[in-house]
């Protein structure tokens, strides 16, 4: 029986490369020769490990949701109010910095055509999960008088999804970290139970 050569490069660390190339030039203005060059491999090279480019894209969103500290930081929080603000906050950092071009979950996927109708449902599953995620805590939140009993949990989880998008997206346009903790300010002045 015979085994394949083993690879001369480390996946995640690629992935970690292919992932910069998405977050700067989105799903449809990257091309497969942007992606070999800045990963340093070869086509044959970048199929057999990692698929088609649609596929690679699916592997780059599960690394970026790894790699986003903030998010998990966020759902560690003890109450709903400081979840939802150690998100918001987070997203600023991660989306304002020399590495963020804004969301790869909005930036990457948003702006594309028909043939590219599967990355964009993707991203939007991913960002269907975070909602329910939010919401989920927040339920929570209610149930254990976190939040008044009156409060929609998905309709909160929603409003929060909205600036958190949002930040990315003003963040993508040139918006400065300070105007949008500002934003930031707003939105907890509005959070519910004070």
């Amino acid at each position: 029986m015979t085994t394949g050569r083993p690879r001369a490069f480390d996946l995640d660390e690629r992935l970690d490369r292919a992932l910069r190339v998405f977050w700067r030039q989105g799903y449809e203005g990257t091309a497969l020769s942007d992606l070999t060059e800045a990963m340093g491999i070869s086509r044959p090279s970048l199929y057999a490990a990692y698929g088609n480019k649609e596929a690679l894209f699916g592997k780059v969103l599960d690394r970026y949701m790894e790699t986003a500290v903030h998010v998990r930081e966020a759902f560690r929080q003890p109450t709903a109010r400081s979840t939802a603000e150690t998100l918001l906050r987070g997203t600023i950092a991660a989306t304002t910095g020399e590495d963020g071009p804004g969301c790869l979950m909005v930036h990457g996927a948003l702006a594309t055509g028909g043939q590219s109708g599967a990355v964009r449902a993707e991203a939007a599953a991913r960002r269907h999960a975070a909602e329910d995620a939010l919401r989920e805590r927040f339920e929570r939140a209610r149930r254990e008088g976190d939040l008044p009993a009156d409060v929609d949990a998905g309709d909160l989880a929603r409003y929060v999804c909205l600036v958190w998008y949002g930040i990315a997206v003003q963040a993508c346009s040139g918006a400065g970290s300070e105007d949008l903790g500002r934003a930031v300010d707003l939105a907890m002045r509005t959070f519910p139970g004070g």
